[in-house]
């Protein structure tokens, strides 16, 4: 394609295959005021292209382009998009994050460890005239505004912003808001927009009505998970508990009476649902939480509103007086409030599960069944752009996200069919009755094989982490260390950080001889990691990852088959499981020429009831084979690797 005819936004010399396509597909979505769900394989470029797409229309009609990410990685990627776009054209660009992520204050950054802690210290930290950076930007109003026009003249980094923010003492979150308020595009979480209250805040913050806004949803595939999470809430004993300490300390006398009779009424629940049985969750009618202490207090549901209405202002307090203090700004007390008022809200909606469950000692779950909920402004924006490269059946997605009048695309692969290997064993798989160790120990022989066959760096996800354990039961790991190649276990408790450092040791491997990853499918390292080149030339996929037919997984399903009937254990099982195995096959090819050999340890792949929700590069490369036919081929296609 000739100079000429690149799209305006778009950066680079010349599109790749079906990129103009993409982009024509989103422009005259985004000027229909239509929606599009659009499946691009790895590798396409989605990012640079729906960015092409809908700029020329948004900076000619003043919408505002809000783009959401999953992950700070993936937010960064935009703003070097941008980057890239703004030395063609000029575009103005922000990455939103939370407070505590653009915060210099030592003292939130110490004592705050989610966002709506964070924002509530910040207030009052401004309040009280204890933030030298939000002073600052009284006393140097022109500098404040000198740095939000620079940052404005080409889209920015966080780590950029805040270093700028350090050397003049100023704010960087209010920084990144006004840089945002008047910017072409604003890259954030998904939480900004799938979270109710959050939301809000936002919408209200930067100013923003829902007709302003253009919306682009990266890695869609994640949204049902992240929905259910964003609408979902649960509450611990141990907070219940900690709330009577908390109100003894601070004479909240009646408070500490209440949160008590609370307490044993839901010990007498717990020993009445679970006790002794193996099970992990029970549902509860919502009512059945409030009986012992309606009982004895003699109180009526008025009564438990306004008086749960003032243990938040409580809590509120309490925070105001632990920050004056220097002291942690939580609130116990505040927190049961606020999470009985969210369950007594949601009492008389059939889209909500309500649970007891042994997390923690003993946990209060209220389970949003329907992610549709998250996405009830979407009617109200010009358009909304979802896409992924596991969106399979569009159809599908459309219904469980509820997104009306929407184009449905699918961008064929970039994988060349020579480079691309899926092998499928048909003797094994994880199925419940068929797991015993004699099965793990043939599982072991087949990764072991294929771990020898393939060079340099091979990820192992299963299904589960009770799969990945009956895994390393059989010796998985003495058996793998045999090959020569470093060993990585994802642990499940790890923090990002930890996780992070992990997986810059096993790519580092790549260049050496190589490293072997064992993980789960469906986790951050099968999903939200990126491999290149020698980082990942093979995935041994173990088992399909279903999942257990919890209490919380039959009321999904049942929810699903009263709004599509026929449809809800396709829907809310057998779907989730093919889309989280299809994106761990993912991580292998990132480019059309990258090779890559992909090993599925369950024959239950090749039964065209779950082949059919493959991707076309997976179908028509699939072979069934035994553990000689697999090493065989893995050898005739690495040839002399």
């Amino acid at each position: 394609m000739s100079e000429s005819r690149t799209p305006e936004y778009f950066p680079y010399e010349e599109p790749r295959p079906h990129q103009s396509e993409f982009i024509k597909l989103v422009s005259e979505a985004v000027k229909n005021g239509e929606n599009a769900i659009i499946e691009a394989p790895t590798g396409f470029g989605k990012t640079v292209s729906v960015l092409a797409g809908v700029l020329p229309y948004a900076k000619e009609m003043g919408y505002k382009v809000l783009y959401l990410a999953r992950t700070h990685k993936q937010m960064d990627r935009v703003i070097e998009e941008l980057k890239a776009i703004n030395r063609k054209v000029q575009v103005s660009g922000a990455e939103m994050r939370s407070r505590k992520e653009l915060c210099l204050h030592n003292y939130l950054v110490e004592y705050t460890s989610d966002a709506y802690t964070a924002m509530v210290v910040c207030k009052n930290l401004r309040k009280m005239g204890k933030c030298i950076y939000f002073e600052n930007e009284k006393k140097k109003k022109s500098e404040f505004e000198g740095v939000v026009n620079f940052f404005l003249q080409e889209p920015s980094f966080p780590s950029e912003i805040i270093d700028y923010a350090k050397t003049l003492e100023l704010c960087p979150y209010d920084i990144t808001r006004q840089v945002a308020f008047k910017s072409d595009v604003i890259v954030a979480s998904y939480l900004y927009m799938l979270n109710p209250s959050i939301r809000e805040n936002f919408m209200t913050y930067l100013d923003l009505d829902y007709s302003d806004l253009i919306v682009v949803f990266d890695e869609a595939h994640n949204l049902p998970d992240q929905s259910i999470s964003a609408l979902s809430d649960r509450l611990s004993i141990h907070t219940i508990n900690r709330g009577i300490k908390e109100a003894d300390e601070y004479r909240e006398n009646e408070i500490a009476n209440f949160l008590s009779i609370l307490g044993r009424g839901l010990e007498i629940l717990y020993s009445e649902k679970l006790g002794d049985r193996e099970v992990k969750e029970v549902p509860l009618m919502p009512h059945e939480i409030f009986s012992h202490l309606v009982n004895v207090l003699n109180i009526d549901g008025r009564y438990l509103i306004r008086f749960l209405n003032e243990m938040v202002a409580v809590g509120d307090s309490i925070r105001e007086d632990r920050i004056e203090k220097g002291k942690t700004p939580r609130s116990y007390i505040g927190r049961v409030g606020e999470f009985l008022l969210n369950w007594l809200s949601t009492v008389e909606r059939e889209d909500y599960l309500f649970l007891m469950s042994r997390e923690r000692g003993m946990s209060l779950e209220i389970v949003a069944l329907d992610p549709s909920k998250a996405l009830d402004w979407i009617e109200k924006v010009q358009s909304a752009i979802f896409m992924s490269g596991t969106l399979t059946p569009l159809q599908a997605f459309r219904d469980v996200m509820g997104i009306p009048s929407a184009k449905l695309k699918k961008f064929p692969r970039m994988v060349k069919k020579e480079n691309a290997q899926i092998l499928v064993a048909k003797d094994v798989s994880t199925r419940g009755d068929e797991r015993s160790l004699q099965a793990y120990k043939r599982m072991v022989e087949y990764i072991v094989e294929a771990t020898k066959s393939i060079p340099k760096n091979v990820g192992v996800f299963a299904a589960s982490y009770e799969v990945l354990q009956g895994l390393l039961s059989a010796n998985l790991q003495v058996k793998l260390e045999e090959t020569g190649k470093a060993i990585f276990i994802e642990k499940q408790g790890a923090s990002s950080k930890e996780n992070d450092a992990m997986i810059a040791s096993f790519k580092a491997h790549s260049k050496g001889r190589g490293a072997v990853l064992l993980g789960v499918m469906g986790g951050r390292n099968s999903e939200g990691q990126d491999y290149s080149g020698d980082e990942m030339n093979g995935v041994i996929l173990v088992g399909i990852p279903y999942a257990r037919p919890t209490p919380r997984v039959q009321a999904q399903i049942r929810y699903f088959e009263r709004k599509f009937p026929g449809k809800g254990r396709y829907y809310g099982y057998y779907l989730p499981a093919h889309r989280k195995l299809v994106q761990a096959a993912g991580r292998v090819h990132r480019s059309a020429e990258e090779r890559g050999s992909i090993i599925v340890l369950d024959y239950r792949l090749l039964w065209s009831t779950i082949r059919k929700d493959l991707p076309d590069w997976m179908k028509e490369s699939l072979r069934p084979v035994d553990l000689p036919r697999m090493r065989l081929y893995l050898r005739r296609f690495w040839g002399t690797h």
